[in-house]
């Protein structure tokens, strides 16, 4: 069992200290993972749930930005379309997660096709990044995101289903591309990570329920504890 919480706390620490920089999180679980040698199916989905505990550090970093939300939910505009962005952008994943989940387990949780992910991302930042003649943003703020802006973030996301490709990497350079500062295309990954990663740890957890036991519970919140404090 000891052994079992050492596992716990480093893939935590992992989790937390890859989940928002552009180097995906899941595929580092995944090589550590095999490194460890934890990589059942109940290592997979461990691997999602705790990145829970990695979203929890948006929701303390921005807390209050979301208790204003929440408390303009239902009489401020500008936090209903804040709300509508964020619905809009996780749409897209939760759809393509539900249809083609099983398929990427099976087929891409390994360390060949995350490698090569790591690749493919590396490169595609690499010309982002040194692109020449780039326009200027047009979208300064957050607040001044249309509801197709949050939509080309969302399939942006995507991509990220594939392990290795990077959530907050694609969604980054995914919103520089469609005209997004910096600083907006960041905290709008960082927002979105918060309905992503809850949505795709609870329903695959639920998803693989049968394969756990009470005795996990204590593995699961050590994790998650680990890659909160990381993140």
């Amino acid at each position: 069992m000891a052994e079992s919480y050492l596992v716990a706390v480093i893939l935590g620490i992992v989790e937390g200290l890859t989940e928002f920089l552009p180097i995906s999180s899941t595929g580092h679980l995944i090589l550590a993972g095999g490194l460890l040698g934890y990589h059942s199916e109940k290592a997979k989905v461990f691997e999602i749930v705790i990145q829970t505990g990695a979203m929890m550090a948006v929701v303390w970093e921005y807390r209050r930005r979301f208790l204003g939300v929440a408390a303009g939910a239902f009489s401020d505009r500008a936090s209903q379309r804040f709300l509508m962005n964020l619905l809009i952008a996780f749409m897209p994943a939760a759809v393509m997660g539900l249809l083609f989940s099983s398929f990427i387990k099976s087929h891409l949780f390994f360390a060949v096709p995350v490698a090569l992910a790591f690749i493919v991302g590396g490169v595609i930042i690499l010309w982002v990044e040194r692109r020449q003649n780039a326009p200027a943003a047009r979208v300064l703020e957050v607040d001044d995101m249309t509801w197709q802006d949050a939509l080309k973030v969302g399939i942006a996301q995507t991509f990220a289903l594939i392990p290795g490709t990077s959530r907050s990497g694609a969604t980054i350079i995914g919103g520089m591309l469609f005209g997004l500062s910096r600083r907006a295309a960041t905290e709008f990954s960082f927002f979105l990570a918060v309905p992503t990663l809850v949505a795709a740890g609870a329903y695959d957890f639920y998803k693989n329920r049968a394969l756990f036991q009470a005795d996990d519970i204590g593995m699961f919140l050590v994790g998650s504890i680990a890659a909160f404090l990381a993140a």
